[in-house]
């Protein structure tokens, strides 16, 4: 199976940049829905993942709960609890599986460590239960 078969592209996820500051990222997440976003500099690369909960403890520890701080502090600076791991375009479907029980999304980047989607544990879920419902109509046929 091809990655490519599950991949929610680039150009249609939430993610954000390394030079942005923790106001923009407060921003986007809260503009997104999202819980957790990729973050990745500006030649694409996957850095890592911020979610809410790293973006809360850090005002909480470092900056006193100050919103208007968040205007001038880097994203970068943001303390990442999660480390979620990518996976290669050229991965198959059992290196997905294993990597999206422990997330609840698997970033996916080309040979040059270029972030180019994500594929979530959902579409693994879909794929996994329309393969099993074909196989058991095949059986009962």
């Amino acid at each position: 199976m091809n990655v490519l078969f599950c991949l929610t592209p680039k150009s249609e996820v939430a993610h954000l940049h390394d030079d942005w500051t923790l106001r923009q990222a407060i921003e986007k997440l809260e503009r997104s829905g999202y819980t957790a976003v990729p973050l990745i500099d500006r030649k694409g690369h996957y850095i890592g993942t911020v979610s809410e909960g790293d973006i809360l403890w850090t005002l909480k520890k470092r900056y006193d709960m100050n919103m208007k701080a968040a205007e001038s502090i880097s994203v970068l600076t943001v303390e990442r609890r999660m480390n979620l791991q990518p996976v290669s375009i050229n991965a198959t479907m059992e290196d997905l599986v294993q990597t999206a029980m422990n997330q609840n999304f698997v970033p996916v980047i080309d040979d040059n460590k270029i972030f180019i989607g994500i594929v979530t544990r959902k579409d693994i879920i879909r794929f996994c239960y329309e393969g099993y419902m074909k196989n058991k109509t095949i059986q009962e046929g």
